[in-house]
């Protein structure tokens, strides 16, 4: 099993493996503070990146503070060719809540806390993450204040590329007129595919577009037909959401995550699965038309 298998896609400068590692369940319960088991959580990392990730999802809002200082002891110093993404927009309060960081100067600090965590004079790739309305869903809302202020961030040497996160068709559009955009960030699986135009739009001018919650949303019918696909397959559910999202479209990265070394095998052997066209068309019906608009 060789995750190569799945291709490679551009991610800012580099092409990196489509499929990643998402740091966040490296923190605690809620992702809040430390992990259960840090010596595993070390293992995962230095795991993944033997196994072939290039690219690795986190940010400094993740316990706080904790995925990107596990990454820096396990990695650091980081192999030339590993790619770090990270996103800021967003605080946790001590109840840990998730709370709007929009100003200049909670955008400013945060960068250079992920600086400071990971260990590095600057970031590969930053996301915007967008908290209008409810903190975990997307809402309108205008970008141009906060995305303005990552720009000059960028001008200044401390990002080298800037992606968006839970942002709407209209704010990608947005975005993509105020800075270069190299990947969007957003809810997306079999279940719940409103972003389906999204991902042709960002593929036809090779932007990278990144799923996150692969199997969030289902309903237990729409479960039932995930099993059945996948005992014929010989795999998991999770696998087989994850194969299906590498064949949706090759500008589709994948970012699962996990706190168990045996479970990272699990995801990343997503690689070796192709889905046969009978079981496409099952996984087609999974999401109704209507969640497509």
């Amino acid at each position: 099993m060789t995750i190569e298998q799945a291709g490679s896609y551009l991610l800012g400068a580099r092409s990196v493996n489509r499929i990643g590692y998402g740091a966040m369940q490296l923190a605690g319960p809620g992702v809040f503070g430390p992990p259960k088991d840090r010596g595993e959580a070390i293992a995962v990392l230095r795991a993944a990146v033997e196994a072939g990730v290039d690219h690795i999802d986190t940010s400094d809002f993740y316990g706080p503070h904790i995925t990107n200082q596990l990454i820096r002891e396990a990695l650091s110093p980081y192999p030339d060719t590993l790619t770090i993404v990270t996103k800021i927009g967003a605080r946790r309060g001590d109840d840990a809540s998730w709370n709007p960081a929009f100003s200049e100067a909670d955008l400013t600090a945060a960068v250079h806390d992920n600086l400071r965590n990971l260990g590095v004079d600057v970031l590969d790739v930053v996301n915007l993450r967008l908290m209008f309305g409810d903190a975990h869903g997307p809402a309108e809302g205008s970008l141009e204040a906060p995305l303005s202020v990552l720009a000059e961030l960028q001008q200044q040497g401390l990002v080298r590329h800037i992606g968006l996160s839970n942002a709407t068709a209209a704010q990608v559009a947005e975005g993509r007129r105020i800075a270069q955009i190299v990947c969007v960030q957003n809810h997306y699986n079999l279940a719940h595919r409103n972003d389906d135009a999204v991902i042709d739009a960002l593929a036809a001018d090779g932007i990278a577009y990144v799923p996150f919650f692969p199997l969030g949303g289902f309903t237990p019918l729409q479960s039932t037909a995930l099993d059945e696909v996948a005992r014929a397959h010989e795999a998991s559910p999770m696998q087989v959401a994850l194969a299906w999202l590498l064949q949706r479209s090759p500008n589709i990265l994948l970012i699962p995550g996990t706190a168990s070394r045996a479970h990272l095998v699990e995801n990343l052997a997503a690689a070796d699965i192709v889905l046969r066209p009978d079981a496409l068309a099952v996984l087609e019906q999974i999401a109704p038309p209507a969640a497509h608009a």
